[in-house]
């Protein structure tokens, strides 16, 4: 979708109306589509039909892609939250987790069994349809080693550091 969008606008069509409302069309296609403001003030816009992707069983996910992707869509945080178990009245959860829209489910699916760890989470309301790759546990997020990561190496090191502090 983006390559049919930088098409139209090397095309130089994005300088027309009819070029604009073929990128709002699109742009009502991706992620989180319109703004509000934008629906607004264009209410004759129709979503293009997203592309079905198939994915097979069968195909190898490459490091190197992965690595790519968490890149763009992965990240790594610290959750606090109060727990009455906990001497300190809180408790401290390092986090790895990669957000994608419901259609990408398998890929979720497929990251988390190349990987060996992480749980599938799902966040429906009236704007998203969210699945999630999240991995809480410690041993998972070190194992899964750095060069999956490496893009995230800032992140990474932080997330190093406070495990060695937990």
């Amino acid at each position: 979708m983006f390559t049919k969008t930088f098409a139209i606008v090397n095309k130089k069509e994005h300088l027309s109306i009819d070029g604009q409302y073929k990128i709002l069309n699109i742009k009502a296609s991706m992620n989180l589509g319109l703004s509000d403001v934008l629906k607004s003030n264009f209410s004759n816009i129709t979503p293009v039909d997203r592309p079905i992707v198939l994915t097979r069983t069968n195909n190898k996910l490459d490091p190197n892609w992965i690595a790519g992707f968490t890149t763009g869509d992965g990240n790594f945080y610290v959750d606090i939250t109060k727990s009455k178990s906990n001497k300190i009245g809180f408790r401290v959860q390092l986090n790895f987790r990669i957000y994608q829209h419901e259609r990408d489910i398998k890929l979720i699916e497929y990251l988390i069994k190349y990987l060996g760890a992480g749980k599938l989470e799902t966040n429906y309301n009236s704007i998203n349809q969210v699945v999630s790759l999240r991995i809480t546990k410690l041993s998972d997020i070190k194992k899964n080693n750095y060069s999956i990561f490496w893009s995230k190496s800032f992140e990474w090191s932080k997330t190093i550091r406070l495990s060695r502090l937990m």
